[in-house]
């Protein structure tokens, strides 16, 4: 069979295309193998198994006085009570990934208006190299923007967001964004966390209404100890406008009690929002509070992977009028870079 000239110069062209992108192919992965044979400081650390990664939150005693700028050498950081030394050091000005995660379970018609605009209020506050996602839940999660660094469009997809009717599986939702949202920060080194609004009440609790979330409370504490992503509840206050029939008292004090549990793991507290108005002050603190984060990354000298519970204490050298906050501690058989 006979064919035209400018097919078989088509063809031509295709193969040689072909030929070319296996090379090149090729070219990659032998670079990529001979840079895991002599692998650069900064990347050994990354991604070693036995560095505990730390997210340190750096507060100034006095609200008026905004924190200094720390270096590496203004931090100590304590194992079981031994000096450890430190083998990686970020400072504040690291660009995060954050993840406003929204209980529209809380709003109704009238409420959700001011949650779009408590919501860009957020994205404004947030630095221009933050790159920002937003997740709402009730039963199910809705992602209505994954990261990214357009707060300009990002602001627009918040005028789609929604009420939904339905539960509140809080714990999922909280599981899903660790997971899911958040994994792309991992893979690409980024400090992240999760900024959520909600009153806490899982339909899973004790004597609550409905199914609620597939995830236990105690799993979803071991997600977030294994998480170097930082937890900053808002807990906005329903108990008022509760009905004390479906929602008893005793579910709203548990879940406060977990909110400040899955703050403390972080090293922080939990901001309060008595309603959503308060949003656009408390939003505005979270992002102020985030610009002194500190990323600190330490090989135990205690190597022992034996299951035991290793107590971390973070000081501020020569800064009384300084604290700061991390997590407590870690078990010695989790891997510590790895959610």
């Amino acid at each position: 069979m006979n064919f035209p000239p400018k097919f078989l110069r088509s063809c031509f062209c295709i193969r040689r295309f072909l030929v070319v992108t296996i090379l090149l192919l090729t070219a990659h992965c032998l670079l990529l193998t001979a840079k895991g044979q002599t692998p650069e400081p900064v990347e050994t650390i990354r991604i070693d198994t036995d560095l505990v990664n730390l997210k340190v939150s750096v507060f100034s005693r006095n609200r008026l006085q905004p924190a200094a700028t720390l270096e590496q050498k203004d931090f100590a950081v304590l194992e079981n009570g031994s000096p450890q030394e430190i083998s990686f050091f970020a400072s504040a000005k690291t660009p995060f990934d954050l993840v406003l995660l929204l209980d529209m379970s809380l709003s109704s018609g009238k409420k959700v208006d001011l949650i779009r605009k408590s919501s860009k209020r957020f994205v404004e506050a947030a630095r221009p190299g933050d790159r920002v996602a937003i997740v709402t839940f009730t039963s199910d999660v809705q992602v209505v923007s994954t990261l990214t660094s357009d707060h300009e469009a990002l602001k627009k997809s918040i005028d789609n967001m929604i009420h939904n009717n339905g539960g509140t599986n809080f714990w999922d939702a909280l599981q899903f964004v660790l997971r899911h949202i958040l994994g792309q920060s991992r893979a690409e080194d980024r400090r992240s966390a999760v900024v959520v609004m909600t009153d806490g009440v899982d339909n899973a609790l004790p004597d609550v209404y409905g199914e609620g979330s597939h995830i236990t409370f105690d799993e979803l504490m071991e997600v977030v100890r294994n998480s170097d992503s930082i937890v900053l509840p808002i807990y906005l206050d329903t108990e008022r406008e509760a009905n004390y029939n479906s929602t008893p008292r005793s579910a709203y004090a548990i879940a406060r009690q977990q909110l400040a549990m899955l703050a403390s793991e972080s090293g922080n507290a939990v901001y309060q929002a008595r309603k959503v108005k308060d949003l656009d002050g408390v939003y505005g603190q979270v992002i102020r509070d985030l610009s002194t984060v500190y990323s600190i990354g330490y090989r135990p000298a205690n190597r022992v992977n034996d299951g035991s519970w290793r107590a971390i204490s973070v000081q501020l050298v020569g800064h009384p009028e300084l604290a700061a906050r991390a997590r407590h501690g870690y078990y010695a058989n989790k891997q510590q870079s790895q959610d």
